[in-house]
């Protein structure tokens, strides 16, 4: 796509509130970004045209099939979390959207009302709503948080001031106590989402809408799969990516691209044919979500000879991984079987978590990869404590542990170049 472009209509965001100026501006810096990380890269799949094209609409033809769904009379739902409960979504007729910010450029809106020293995922975020630059939140009719993480939940009583905004207790341990706690949340959810979407929820409703997403997990699984082969045909960047798509693509048209991607993935495995040097090291990185679009670390990572076959984190496994089972339809069945298909996420806000430590490991040995970086977004205090009892796992195995602190800035891009340069010069020494 060498005429690629990230789509401008002022029109349209003027129509919904959008700081078009601003948003231009972005929009241009996003279409050089994208070229330089995806397009620039050598044999990519024919099927991530697709893919290309979502993010070439992302502020303009996805926008205008959100606007007609609120027409239509369905909520347009917001959230920050894997552990939403998207089947209840869904099966109301909602339009999920992630909202995580992944950009340094709204960190100084942000920095004017919260503390420079919290999560830049939580600041970008609430750059892009204050700023009025990100089209998606003017178009939220409710916005769910959760109490994962201290700093989103202080800043969601902000989001409050200016959206509709519910929050979600979730337990911080997997006890029975707390799967009882958690159930109880899940139909509270349920019961607010049914007042957002003035309808109730049909026990055929929620089976559809386990169906649904249960076909998009099922469909990233088959990717992960896939990648984790001896030749990967495709990139971590390009999974990454696909993985970042699928918290605002519609559920049923991206499981189906997904899907007709894995089938020509699944040729190229036959045929051999990969889209990495023979030789490149296997990766596997675990850690914080990497929001859209930060690309930093997986692009140095495979522009130095390194190919990412698996990510252990909130957009990567712990989203897809674990699935509904679908035999049950009676409503109280199915919403005791989705409050246990999300409580084995294994988020680093749980205590203990002992269970994150296994699923690492077992990710490690699975994907035949050869080394972990751990990436922690700064302060980020969870994950940050929690690299240590990583670290210290994988020293007791022989597994190389690289670990990284950092932030959505370019300044430390020369310094994290260099260390993970190193890193994989560690391993090819270790081949031999």
């Amino acid at each position: 796509m060498m005429n690629f472009e990230v789509k401008a209509d002022p029109e349209l965001w003027e129509k919904i509130g959008v700081d078009v100026t601003r948003l231009s501006k972005m929009r241009e810096v996003l279409t050089d970004l994208y070229k330089k990380a995806f397009l620039s890269q050598k044999n990519r799949p024919e099927g991530m045209r697709y893919f290309d094209e979502v993010i070439s609409n992302i502020h303009t033809g996805r926008i205008r099939e959100i606007l007609q769904a609120k027409e239509e009379g369905r909520p347009v739902v917001g959230t920050f979390c894997v552990f939403v409960p998207e089947e209840i979504i869904v099966g109301l007729e909602g339009v999920c959207i992630g909202l995580c910010g992944g950009s340094q450029g709204t960190i100084p809106d942000a920095e004017k009302v919260l503390p420079k020293n919290i999560c830049p995922l939580v600041k970008s975020a609430y750059g892009f709503r204050i700023g009025r630059v990100c089209p998606y939140f003017q178009v939220l009719d409710v916005l769910y948080g959760e109490t994962t993480c201290d700093a989103k939940k202080k800043n969601y009583e902000l989001y409050a001031e200016e959206l509709p905004t519910y929050v979600m207790e979730i337990p911080q341990m997997k006890r029975k106590v707390d799967e009882e706690l958690w159930l109880k949340e899940v139909k509270a959810f349920k019961e607010h989402m049914e007042g957002v979407a003035k309808r109730s929820l049909t026990e055929e409703a929620l089976h559809e809408g386990i169906k649904i997403i249960n076909r998009k997990r099922k469909a990233l699984q088959r990717l992960n799969e896939l990648r984790m082969t001896e030749n990967p045909p495709i990139s971590g960047k390009d999974v990454l990516l696909i993985n970042q798509i699928s918290f605002y693509d519609d559920p049923v048209r991206f499981a189906e691209k997904v899907e007709a991607l894995c089938e020509e993935l699944e040729e190229r495995v036959k045929r051999g044919e990969g889209v990495s040097e023979r030789g490149a090291v296997r990766v596997m990185i675990a850690g914080t979500p990497m929001a859209l679009p930060n690309w930093k670390v997986p692009n140095i990572v495979e522009n130095s000879g390194g190919i990412i076959v698996y990510e252990e984190s909130c957009i990567g496994s712990r989203y897809f991984n674990n699935l509904i089972p679908e035999e049950s339809k009676d409503l109280e069945s199915m919403l005791l079987n989705l409050t246990r298909r999300y409580m084995k996420i294994n988020c680093a806000c749980f205590t203990p978590n002992e269970e994150r430590i296994q699923d690492i490991l077992s990710a490690y040995e699975r994907s035949k990869a050869e080394g972990i970086i751990y990436y922690s977004l700064a302060f980020c205090h969870t994950y940050n404590i929690e690299a240590y009892k990583v670290k210290r796992a994988c020293e007791e195995r022989g597994i190389p542990f690289l670990f990284i602190e950092t932030d959505y800035s370019p300044e430390d891009v020369g310094q994290l170049q260099t260390r993970i340069e190193a890193f994989l010069e560690q391993i090819r020494e270790r081949r031999s």
